[in-house]
């Protein structure tokens, strides 16, 4: 279980299910008390923006069918502030921990739309291979010699 706690809100991630909670002040006049749960199904992306020196970062999940509207170019933050979808943090060990959390819910949302690691394509036969060895020489573009080295080391001699 991952918990951190923002700027306007704190977030948990069970494994399967995130969970958006405002309390306090500016959790109220932000976006409203209350808390919104995502399971890991319903997110569709996550959008990420580190903080700077003068400026907070925010990480907002995006839910399939969501209402979203695009920010103005300079004012991804302040959109944020008011998105309850989103949480802000500070720079330092804020980010750090909203990091761990961004990478931890991309993993399970990979995970859970079979996203694992990718397929190798299977690998090209000796007779592939020598094919197209072959087509390179008689286009010009190995010599006999090469040809020959690529050869053996194709077959292991």
């Amino acid at each position: 279980m991952i918990e951190v706690k923002g700027h306007n809100g704190q977030i948990v991630f069970d494994g399967q299910t995130v969970t958006i909670t405002r309390k306090g002040i500016l959790g109220r006049l932000s976006v409203g008390k209350g808390e919104k749960r995502f399971h890991i199904s319903q997110i569709s992306s996550v959008q990420w923006k580190p903080a700077g020196p003068f400026v907070n970062g925010f990480i907002a999940f995006s839910a399939a069918g969501g209402n979203e509207r695009r920010s103005k170019f300079g004012s991804q933050t302040s959109s944020a502030v008011n998105d309850e979808n989103s949480v802000l943090f500070v720079r330092g060990k804020q980010q750090k921990a909203f990091e761990e959390l961004r990478v931890a819910v991309e993993a399970a949302i990979a995970a859970h739309h079979g996203g694992g690691p990718a397929v190798q394509p299977p690998a090209a036969s000796v007779a592939d291979e020598l094919t197209k060895l072959a087509a390179l020489r008689e286009q010009g573009v190995i010599s006999d010699t090469e040809f020959q080295q690529q050869k053996q080391r194709i077959l292991g001699q």
